[in-house]
């Protein structure tokens, strides 16, 4: 069966697509957020994603670019603007296609069929991330700085590459804890925080100035890409 994942804040509208889409034979899954959409399509793979660009926590571009670097999956945006820059933005940062709000079901159902037409999603994970002089070898776990390689411990290494797969984007405490320990983790977000400072004296030039893993004041950490 067909998956779709519908990524809408509004739950109103969220709730009547994957309604209306279930009964049209697809499996639906849906999130109210950037960051559960995440976590949703690294889960289960959906063949075509139908996704709000105004959302809380990611924004839906930003979501978008992360996807791409991922994966080839279809991605449907959902937008009240409907300017022609807002949509050559939309499809040059990777969509197949843009829906402007309000819209109706018949067309966007075209629009999803036409998407899985024009092509199979084929995900591609990346195995190597690279930063200037900074690389990461997601196989074998091996980091390397200006020609170096660095001995991280095994939490290091795991939220270095959440944070370097998710480059450019706003990670909260929340979901690098969700993430890199787990949903069973028994702590506090104090937790990454320690982590990023080590993580900061072993990649930085100057620690006390960072400038690949930067501090969002009053909500997370971003890898400078």
């Amino acid at each position: 069966m067909t998956k779709l994942l519908i990524v809408e804040d509004d739950a109103t509208v969220r709730e009547t697509l994957a309604l209306n889409l279930r009964s049209e034979g697809y499996e639906v899954e849906t999130a109210e957020d950037g960051e559960l959409a995440l976590e949703r399509a690294r889960r289960i793979s959906p063949d075509l994603v139908v996704l709000d660009v105004m959302l809380p926590k990611l924004d839906g571009l930003t979501l978008l670019r992360i996807l791409r670097r991922e994966s080839r999956v279809p991605v449907i945006l959902l937008t009240a603007r409907g300017t022609e820059t807002d949509k050559i933005v939309g499809l040059e940062t990777g969509a197949d296609d843009y829906v402007v709000k309000p819209f109706s079901l018949g067309e966007l159902l075209a629009r999803i069929r036409a998407a899985l037409r024009r092509g199979q999603t084929e995900v591609a994970p990346a195995t190597e991330i690279s930063s200037g002089d900074l690389s990461l070898d997601l196989v074998s776990r091996r980091v390397v700085l200006a020609g170096v390689e660095l001995q991280l411990a095994p939490r290091e290494f795991e939220l270095l590459a959440t944070l370097a797969r998710n480059q450019d984007a706003v990670l909260t405490r929340d979901f690098l804890l969700a993430s890199v320990w787990g949903d069973d983790f028994v702590g506090d977000a104090r937790t990454v925080d320690v982590h990023i400072r080590w993580l900061r004296q072993k990649i930085e030039t100057d620690p006390s100035d960072p400038h690949r893993i930067t501090t969002v004041r009053g909500v997370g950490y971003r890898f400078e890409g």
